[in-house]
């Protein structure tokens, strides 16, 4: 009876364990943002994905076509959203707090996951992603930095003319290039002295 029951329970584990639906999709989706992560993208395989996610090759391709269609949707499920705005009482401490969001953003595993196709997309793959990664990461960080500043308008520290997409440019091209090309991880204190001797001096209402 002990050796039915044992092989009745063995039989049984693999279908408690068995993922359909979402949690299913989920965990492929994760497993595509970890690949991504690790060995990027010219490393992640189809095969790999669905070893990762403990599923079979064929239950990835029903949902997916492609791995432009697979990592398009793992990113959009997984970047952060940047499109929440608050107020901290100053221009200084809002670019400070919306650094610190950029900064984890860029280093969470998706932001990991994007630099990847980013670096190693070639151009006809690049343009697959070029209208996610302006709904998902451009558009939001731009509109929240003009936030800041118009709210810096409005209290009077900011100059009036300081509403421009070049100075909204600014910090997120000052940090890709510091990530890229100097390795930097943006520790609190690197990103306290770009707002203050970088955003806040350009951004200060001119002397008459």
């Amino acid at each position: 009876m002990g050796t039915s029951r044992r092989t009745a329970d063995s039989e049984a584990q693999p279908v408690s364990l068995r993922r359909r639906g979402p949690v299913l999709e989920r965990a492929i989706l994760d497993a595509a943002l970890e690949q991504l992560s690790t060995v990027g993208w010219s490393g992640l395989t189809m095969e790999g994905v669905a070893a990762g996610a403990q599923t079979g090759k064929a239950a990835v391709y029903r949902r997916w076509a492609s791995k432009e269609d697979l990592v398009a949707d793992a990113l959009m499920s997984g970047l952060p959203d940047l499109d929440q705005d608050t107020d901290y009482g100053s221009v200084r401490e809002d670019l400070y707090q919306l650094c610190r969001r950029i900064r984890d953003a860029m280093f969470s595993k998706p932001g990991f996951a994007l630099r990847s196709v980013l670096h190693e997309c070639d151009n006809v793959a690049a343009e697959r992603f070029h209208e996610l990664i302006l709904q998902q990461v451009a558009e939001p960080s731009v509109r929240r930095f003009n936030d800041v500043v118009r709210r810096g308008i409005e209290r009077g520290d900011v100059r009036p003319d300081a509403v421009s997409p070049l100075i909204c440019d600014v910090i997120p091209g000052l940090m890709m290039y510091r990530s890229k090309v100097c390795g930097s991880e943006f520790p609190d204190d690197d990103l306290a002295r770009m707002v203050d001797e970088v955003m806040v001096p350009l951004l200060r209402p001119r002397s008459r």
